[in-house]
């Protein structure tokens, strides 16, 4: 009977004695030496992840300065915050991976369920037509992928956006939440309505296009504020600037004629 015996460095192998095996240093050793090369690649495939990503970021940083440049300036938008909050908010974020290299692109895209996210122009658009003060309380309905909102959340104290489709609003709901906006509140229900519980408005924008302008977000418009909205059929739809005047009385004025997805739910009953 032969009492096994470790021998070599302490500090490299720690060796319990069985009687009747032996520890082949040797062969621990080079165990060692093969985790620590593994552990090498994994580290040097990491690094190499992490570069690639980092340059896809930069990459969609200097996409989204080019759109901001082209797409926004070189037309009609000059309002700076708004400028600004279109360069801080990032749009890859709020597409689909698919359309991720195309999402600074002069175009609205597939989000899933029949639903697009709106041109980069039209968002920056209705938002500086909203003229959104940064005390501002906000109604976004139509809340997508969130993008939007999260425009809006840059601008305003305090967002509020309905989705009327469940699996977006759970999805914005985590992204939104995932991106540090904790001003905007999301939830799933039909805009049509409003939601009185957090109004008057300062501001509502809609993303979606009923044949009319609902009577209930006019209702939830504070004095002094604003609704954006598109109006009309798949045929035919423009874009309406809605006020209240201090004295109550309602103004509208007609943008510029737009396409929108048209607004389901209670909308479609009126």
């Amino acid at each position: 009977m032969s009492t096994g015996k470790c021998r070599g460095p302490a500090a490299i192998i720690v060796c319990a004695l069985i009687i009747g095996t032996s520890c082949n240093t040797s062969d621990l050793v080079r165990e060692d030496s093969t985790q620590s090369s593994q552990a090498e690649v994994s580290g040097d495939q990491n690094q190499k992840q992490q570069s690639k990503e980092s340059k896809r970021l930069n990459q969609f940083q200097k996409q989204r300065k080019k759109m901001v440049e082209r797409q926004l300036k070189l037309r009609d938008i000059s309002d700076q915050r708004v400028l600004k909050a279109v360069m801080d908010v990032a749009r890859h974020e709020f597409v689909p991976e698919a359309y991720r290299d195309i999402a600074y692109a002069d175009q609205p895209l597939p989000i899933g369920h029949e639903q697009t996210i709106s041109q980069p122009y039209i968002v920056a658009l209705m938002t500086q037509i909203a003229q959104v003060k940064p005390d501002a309380n906000v109604l976004d309905v139509g809340t997508g992928s969130g993008y939007q909102a999260a425009i809006l959340g840059e601008l305003a104290e305090k967002v509020w956006s309905i989705e009327i489709l469940e699996p977006l609003a759970d999805e914005a709901r985590d992204r939104l939440k995932r991106l540090g906006y904790d001003n905007i509140t999301v939830r799933h229900g039909d805009g049509y309505a409003g939601w009185p519980e957090h109004a008057p408005f300062d501001v509502i924008i809609v993303a979606a296009a009923p044949d009319h302008v609902p009577p209930k977000l006019v209702e939830q418009l504070a004095v002094g504020g604003r609704l954006v909205i598109p109006v009309g059929d798949r045929g035919r739809q423009d874009l309406l600037l809605v006020e209240k005047k201090q004295d109550g009385t309602i103004s509208r004025r007609t943008v510029v004629p737009v396409a929108f997805v048209p607004m389901t739910g209670e909308a479609q009953d009126k």
